[in-house]
């Protein structure tokens, strides 16, 4: 494992890369948008870009259309420093597309173009298993697990690079108009629960998987499982709570004006991977992952300040500006 201050181990993101259309005027229905902004988004590669950006090393790993948007896509990786040497591309399935809407006070109502695209069929033989092997974090949302053949590819990739030592990390990434029931999102999401070892849900995610709206630690313990190393419930601008077999508590976020909330989840999971592919010994370190913690919340914070996920996720100098001064009074 690298030590303190060393060189980042490499991050691989599994999943969907796609576009997203974000309307030109806030606060208005897809109807009614004069017009659209055309924004790469998706979760994993939102994630894989905002830990290059931050200075580590990440890759992408997933599936796009042999299309303008794919290649587009493909290229907008390459220039954000990811490995995309587990990039496909799909001949007979366009690459995804998403309406975005953002209401008046910045969070996201979709409307997603899948039927099926290309992220939807990557199959387990199309797997870079080399950079499997090479990953010290392996990274996935839930997306990945709705359809055939990519559930299958999912599966076999968290096999793969299990088995070969590396941190499996789950965000669920909840957008139920994808999935044909929220039942059916519970059941997959929990499929694979007890592999991950490092777990990020919003707090609207924890009470749909457990219920419960409260946000009492004992909502989230009844998450827990015996190989858990970390869950995180993250509070929108109030921060995160987090549980570790050796501790528990909060950390603030600094306060900004939202512009958009798209991405600003992606930005907090990219930021702590990228610490914790550097020494993942902070996880058993509550005043080092306090730390790590805050790092991450300033970064989702500065995401919502811009229109776009990819376009807002910042550097580390632009987080570490906003830190200076930011007594942490959790």
């Amino acid at each position: 494992m690298a030590a303190a201050g060393g060189k980042a181990g490499l991050v691989a993101s599994f999943g969907e890369m796609l576009i997203d259309f974000v309307p030109t005027e806030a606060g208005v229905s897809l109807a009614d948008a004069p017009g659209f902004l055309k924004k790469a988004g998706g979760a994993p590669a939102n994630v894989a870009i905002a830990v290059k950006r931050l200075g580590g090393c990440s890759a992408f790993i997933g599936k796009l259309g042999d299309d303008e948007f794919g290649r587009m896509l493909a290229g907008i990786l390459r220039e954000n420093g990811v490995d995309d040497r587990g990039v496909r591309f799909d001949g007979n399935a366009r690459t995804a597309l998403a309406f975005v809407t953002l209401r008046a006070d910045g969070e996201r109502e979709f409307m997603f173009y899948r039927n099926p695209s290309a992220d939807m069929l990557l199959t387990p033989d199309e797997l870079d298993l080399p950079l499997l092997h090479q990953s010290k974090i392996f990274h996935y949302g839930s997306i990945s697990l709705i359809s055939e053949p990519c559930r299958s590819a999912h599966l076999r990739a968290m096999a793969v690079a299990k088995k070969a030592g590396a941190l499996l990390s789950f965000d669920p990434n909840l957008r139920l108009p994808l999935w044909r029931s929220p039942d059916d999102a519970r059941k997959m999401i929990f499929s694979i629960w007890e592999e991950s070892e490092i777990i990020k849900v919003s707090d609207v995610e924890l009470e749909f998987l457990t219920g419960d709206g409260s946000l009492e630690d004992k909502v989230a313990l009844s998450l827990w499982h015996k190989d858990l190393k970390l869950l995180v419930v993250t509070l929108g601008d109030k921060g995160c709570k987090y549980y570790t077999k050796h501790c528990r508590g909060a950390v603030k976020s600094v306060k900004v004006t939202a512009v958009d909330t798209t991405g600003a989840g992606d930005a907090f999971v990219g930021a702590l991977l990228k610490q914790i592919s550097q020494d993942d010994s902070l996880l058993k370190d509550e005043k080092r992952l306090r730390k790590a913690l805050a790092f991450a919340n300033v970064c989702g914070a500065v995401t919502t300040t811009k229109k776009g996920a990819i376009p807002s996720l910042p550097t580390e100098d632009q987080v570490l500006e906003l830190l200076h001064g930011f007594e942490d009074s959790s």
